[in-house]
């Protein structure tokens, strides 16, 4: 993956090694603690799509953090492909993020990694939950969707 620029909740910009060290930071502060790692992507319906993916690192019961980055833009023919290129978006950055994080925190510090897919059993993205929740499971990640899926619904919408 090619460095991306991210932005935390001030709208500062931040290179990816910098996200890895905050979360770092975040989780060493509080290590006993129970933490989940989401990542979800977002886009708008537009001919040509900007995917918002964000990375959220919830203290379960004590709140959190989140980082975001955008793609450049690119041209999306359907729903089909641009539901498929935000999982795949999501996916690809969980992969980075979680080999980065182990490399840092150690093998022994283990969370709840989860992608958050802007699906649900409500509307036309229904006819996608079966292949996407597959192909999320099958990178090793937990697959959460609608009404759940708030890494993409709430947290990256709110950027798009």
């Amino acid at each position: 993956m090619s460095s991306p620029v991210f932005f935390n909740i001030l709208g500062a910009s931040l290179p990816f090694d910098e996200v890895i060290g905050a979360i770092f930071d975040f989780v060493k502060s509080d290590p006993k603690r129970k933490y989940k790692i989401i990542v979800g992507t977002d886009s708008a319906a537009r001919p040509e799509v900007n995917f918002i993916t964000a990375v959220t690192i919830w203290r379960v019961g004590n709140g959190g953090i989140h980082f975001w980055t955008r793609s450049e833009k690119v041209k999306c023919h359907d729903l089909r492909e641009r539901i498929y290129r935000e999982a795949m978006q999501s996916i690809t950055l969980a992969q980075e993020l979680r080999g980065m994080l182990q490399e840092k925190l150690g093998h022994e510090f283990f969370w709840d990694d989860q992608i958050h897919i802007d699906i649900g059993r409500v509307g036309p993205t229904r006819e996608f939950i079966d292949t996407l929740v597959g192909m999320v499971r099958g990178h090793g990640f937990d697959a959460v969707i609608k009404p759940d899926s708030f890494g993409a619904s709430i947290v990256a919408d709110r950027h798009t």
